[in-house]
């Protein structure tokens, strides 16, 4: 990863999306450790789409705060841009980690992502997936078809070094405490984090990072985000919806959704261009969290665009909101 990139020469629209990740994280920084998730998320919300007014390109977006009934800004459906073609579909997610940030705990980030239009695999009416996420060694090797035991032992001898010394991120949620359960009893190391999901799978594709995998069931959007990242890292992610309750199954039934199929990469997100941004609000797996210096912030970004070379550490002061 090249660290402290500029971004004077990126086009559009990688500086806008970056640019809005960073007004919402630093909107977001004085409600850090207030108690409130909520309004941390307004107030990302309101920022992130105030930066998203002047952006220089056109989109939809496809993964937002919601239908628009219930989210009146950055909702799935909006438009994106001053009148230029919609050429990209757009995700949101202006806090990954609400309950973090209020709590004042690592993890809580801003993120942004965008591929080409009708590239990003729609499915609003479920709100699970079951995903696998490893850097390109595990192309192969590893599955969801397979159980976390043989995933594991696989990987790690991919990778020529001990189950013991594998790393094996699962959020810390009852639905995965089986699978927690079966990465400890392999030997593995779990990786506990409690919120973050779109972090630490990013995490698990990247070489530089101490996480090699992840499993388990986390958000159904936060795997579409992170299948553009993955893209353009190379790495491995198959996918599968899941629900949760009848009426979950309902939904999902009705809207035609396979929960049998199990998703390759290409098919949560296609295309040739895929852009991730994800900016630190709290401390992460591979970003700093902010910090203050006099009466400005020192915002930490990670870039990854297929049209870098590799990915970007970008860190740039910014006057407090």
């Amino acid at each position: 990863m090249s660290e402290y990139s500029s971004p004077e020469h990126w086009g559009q629209p990688t500086f806008d999306l970056y640019a809005a990740t960073v007004s919402a994280a630093a909107a977001a920084w004085p409600l850090v450790g207030s108690g409130d998730k909520n309004a941390v998320d307004r107030a990302a919300v309101d920022a992130m789409r105030a930066s998203l007014i002047g952006a220089n390109f056109g989109g939809t977006v496809v993964i937002g705060e919601g239908e628009k009934d219930e989210a009146p800004m950055l909702y799935t459906g909006e438009l994106i841009g001053q009148g230029q073609p919609l050429d990209w579909d757009i995700a949101v997610d202006p806090i990954d980690g609400t309950a973090l940030a209020a709590a004042g705990l690592p993890g809580a980030v801003s993120v942004m992502a965008a591929s080409p239009r009708s590239t990003m695999m729609r499915a609003p009416e479920v709100f699970y997936m079951k995903k696998i996420v490893t850097g390109a060694i595990g192309r192969g090797v590893v599955s969801l078809e397979a159980s976390p035991t043989e995933n594991i032992i696989a990987l790690a001898a991919a990778m020529d070094k001990p189950v013991s010394a594998l790393n094996v991120a699962v959020i810390n949620k009852a639905r995965n405490l089986d699978v927690i359960a079966e990465v400890q009893a392999s030997g593995a190391n779990w990786v506990r984090f409690d919120e973050g999901d779109v972090a630490m799978a990013v995490a698990a594709a990247l070489d530089e990072t101490s996480v090699d995998m992840l499993l388990g069931v986390g958000g159904n959007p936060e795997g579409v985000v992170t299948a553009c990242a993955v893209h353009v890292l190379g790495g491995f992610m198959q996918g599968k919806l899941v629900v949760m309750t009848p009426e979950q199954l309902t939904m999902a039934m009705d809207a035609g959704h396979d929960l049998d199929r199990l998703h390759e990469l290409h098919e949560l997100v296609s295309g040739d261009r895929h852009i991730f941004v994800l900016t630190g609000l709290t401390d992460g797996a591979f970003v700093k969290g902010i910090r203050e210096d006099g009466e400005d912030l020192i915002i930490q970004s990670v870039v990854i665009d297929t049209a870098l070379v590799e990915p970007r550490l970008v860190e740039v002061k910014v006057p407090r909101f």
